[in-house]
């Protein structure tokens, strides 16, 4: 076999099904539990942390449009996600949808940007969960959450300066311990099971709905619509300020926040029948998360002026500026689950990339432990949250958030493509969901509007993507290449009974 033919070899599609049949994974999640599982891990940041940054930074009261493009991209991509799910139900998400169509290389490229996907944004996440939580307890115990003594115990080591395009000492924070405190307790949770790690978080789900739609027609009645005026303000000179271009550059900031449904179907592997219960999983909590985050920024930006809406606590502004402090805890409260269960949703699906690359020998073996006893793999959950505790307690929210959203957009670019691929490579292949006028209406729609937004995000954070990939590109072709299942089948003679071969 060429050196050519390796890099592009894919996996057949029945080996893949065949695998997942052996899996020592628990098939235990119902459809209910995808549904929750995506409402988990979508209602969240978005709502409660990136709403009011986007505004304030970028798009003004646009940034309702913002969502609506953003939410237009995810749903091209979940009906993709819903497709292929349906045909590859096995762990590993993008990952495994693009190596079985477009080969090895790009299979690891994917895979590695997952990897900074679910890493990067489960930070986030944590950083987000980090403030509204100090912000409740100095509402509770009475201190200023703002303070520096506090700040010094709840801010970042670290911040990006915009203007000289470096990161720099906090001049306040060391390092950010209830976001590293709630990384490690969660990261806990995902290895006592996955089933119990699910009932958890439709409880908490329920919660933040609750609470979302509260603070929605709580204040609808304060919404004065001259916050609105102008709906695109001005253009500040620069791209991403503000004006059409802004309202983009917001658009891909906010992406993050639709990431949870990527991750349903991570556990495609341990759903109980995954070509029937991911489609309405995947599609049917995207729908619901996106009128909610419409509704929240509309109600946020008319209550609020624009201007005002900087920092992790948006919707907590929203209320003080209307001095209702009762709504203020129970919105506190709400977030803090809310965010937690985000933060589930996105360790959950971390691992399960590892344990996927693992499989197909990608990376080392010992990212496919499998507990005896929980039936999960509690190597790659525990080596996630350590190194997401890390981030989350050094890196500056900003940064993380820009992060994670073209790391997504990244991902769903390839997930759109390869629906397109097999449609024309395996039409005969079972389908229990297809893309609407696919493969050139959707999937073709999808691709282009998500590598569009990608063109519209920070050059900085272009730059990390570049910088991760290269690093993706060396344990590549120092590991990956000579230990792949698929592409040095002699390896693993005698090992297991699923040496792979390649579907050229």
């Amino acid at each position: 076999m060429t050196f050519l033919r390796k890099l592009f070899a894919t996996k057949s599609i029945e080996r893949l099904n065949e695998q997942a049949e052996k899996s020592e994974l628990g098939r235990t999640l119902s459809a209910f539990d995808l549904f929750m599982m995506g409402v988990g891990g979508i209602v969240g940041t978005g709502i409660f942390v990136l709403t009011g940054q986007a505004a304030y930074a970028y798009a003004g009261p646009a940034v309702v449009i913002s969502f609506l493009v953003s939410g237009v991209a995810a749903a091209m991509a979940a009906m993709s996600y819903a497709e292929l799910s349906g045909m590859i139900p096995i762990a590993g998400s993008a990952y495994t949808y693009t190596y079985a169509t477009m080969g090895e290389l790009v299979g690891w490229i994917i895979g590695w940007d997952l990897i900074l996907e679910y890493l990067v944004g489960a930070a986030t996440v944590a950083v987000g969960w980090s403030s509204y939580t100090v912000a409740f307890i100095g509402h509770i115990a009475g201190f200023d959450p703002e303070s520096p003594s506090v700040k010094r115990y709840t801010d970042a080591a670290l911040y990006f300066n915009s203007e000289t395009h470096a990161f720099e000492i906090s001049k306040h924070g060391i390092i950010n311990i209830p976001a590293v405190v709630v990384t490690l307790f969660t990261t806990a949770i995902l290895i006592f099971g996955i089933k119990e790690s699910a009932r958890l978080n439709s409880v908490i789900v329920v919660i933040k709905v609750a609470v979302i739609f509260l603070f929605i027609f709580a204040l609808i009645p304060k919404i004065e619509p001259s916050n609105w005026t102008p709906f695109f303000p001005e253009n500040q000179g620069t791209f991403s300020k503000y004006g059409v271009t802004g309202m983009l550059t917001a658009a891909t900031t906010v992406f993050f926040a639709y990431i949870g449904f990527d991750a349903v179907s991570t556990t495609a592997q341990e759903a109980r029948n995954p070509q029937r219960d991911l489609p309405i999983g995947i599609i049917g909590s995207l729908a619901f998360c996106t009128v909610l985050y419409l509704a929240v920024c509309m109600v946020m930006t008319g209550v609020l002026n624009y201007t005002k809406l900087d920092g992790a606590r948006p919707l907590s502004k929203v209320i003080d500026h209307v001095g209702w402090t009762w709504l203020n805890i129970i919105v506190e409260i709400g977030a803090i689950s809310g965010l937690m269960s985000v933060m589930l949703i996105t360790l959950m699906g971390q691992p399960r990339i590892f344990f996927a690359m693992g499989h197909d020998g990608l990376l080392p073996a010992i990212t496919t432990r499998v507990h005896p006893k929980f039936k999960t793999p509690w190597v790659t959950t525990l080596l996630s949250g350590i190194v997401c505790a890390i981030a989350a307690g050094v890196l500056p929210i900003d940064v993380l958030g820009e992060m994670t959203s073209i790391g997504t957009l990244f991902a769903f670019v390839l997930v759109n493509i390869g629906v397109i691929i097999l449609r024309y490579r395996r039409p005969d292949t079972p389908r229990k969901f297809k893309v609407p006028f696919g493969p050139w209406g959707f999937p073709l729609f999808g691709a282009v509007i998500s590598g569009l937004l990608i063109g519209t995000a920070t050059p900085a954070s272009l730059l990390r993507l570049v910088i991760w990939m290269a690093i993706g590109f060396v344990v590549y072709f120092s590991y990956g290449f000579w230990n792949s299942r698929i592409n040095n089948p002699e390896k693993w003679v005698g090992r297991d009974d699923m040496v792979e071969k390649p579907d050229f």
